[in-house]
Formats: structure tokens, C-alpha cells, sequence
């Protein structure tokens, strides 16, 4: 039972679809203040998720890996529920699409046109290395 007491309820939920349900001894993703690791009995806290890898660990079991691009985060004592815009398996990853999303991004930020969005370029680029990332 002192085993049980370390695992805590993760959710990833997006506009489509209940992404993963399961359990926890922790769990490591991308915050838009930098990267948060949380455990069971962690303080209650709301933050905004930005695009990284999400890492469910879960002792003795093979870590559960995503990627999720922003949104929100709840954080419980009992419970962390991710509230993501995307999150996608490695599997689900088209690389070559990633690929040409990386290097249209890259050539924005390069042209330094006054039309250009660079927060919208930079945030395009983070979400391509993501993908390529994991799906390695």
C-alpha cells in the first residue's frame, strides 16, 4: 500500500478527444514559465502549457511520451489534468510534414520582413521541433 500512495490521476484531454487517462508517479511537461516536473501531493496550480514533450512516468512501467502544443494545465494534490489545444503520439507524426513546417518557419524568421508575425514564426518552429523530436 506505501507503494500506491507515490501515483496520482493524469488526463490529457483536447477539443476531440479524452488523449490519455491513466496513472502517474510523475509527470514532466513544457510550461510557458519552463519546464515543470510534478508528483503526487503537488500544490494546486493552474499554468499555460507550451509546445513540448509531455514524459508520464509510472515506476516499473515504460514512460508514456507526447507532444502537446499549448493550452492549460490544472494541478491537483490527487490529479493533473492537461487541457491541450493538440497533443499527438509519436506514431501519429507525419516527419516530412514537420520537416517542411520547420524550414518554412525558419525561412520567415530569416527573411526579417516587417509583415512577418515572429511570435507566430518562433511559436510554428518550437511546434515543428516538437514533432520532429519525437517522433525519432
Amino acid at each position: 500500500m506505501a507503494e500506491d500512495s507515490k501515483v496520482f490521476q493524469v488526463e490529457i484531454i483536447t477539443p476531440d478527444r479524452v488523449f490519455h487517462t491513466g496513472e502517474a508517479t510523475m509527470i514532466e511537461f513544457n510550461t510557458a514559465a519552463g519546464e515543470l516536473g510534478v508528483y503526487k501531493r503537488h500544490i494546486p496550480l493552474t499554468t499555460v502549457l507550451a509546445p513540448g514533450i509531455v514524459r508520464i512516468h509510472n515506476d516499473g512501467e515504460e514512460d508514456v511520451v507526447a507532444a502537446v502544443h499549448s493550452g492549460f494545465a490544472e494541478i491537483l494534490p490527487e490529479k493533473v489534468t492537461l487541457l491541450a489545444e493538440i497533443a499527438e503520439w509519436p506514431d501519429e507524426i507525419d516527419k516530412s510534414r514537420a520537416e517542411q513546417a520547420k524550414r518554412r518557419a525558419e525561412e520567415r524568421l530569416a527573411s526579417k520582413a516587417e509583415s512577418i508575425d515572429i511570435k507566430r514564426a518562433e511559436f510554428a518552429l518550437r511546434k515543428a521541433l516538437v514533432r520532429l523530436d519525437i517522433a525519432k
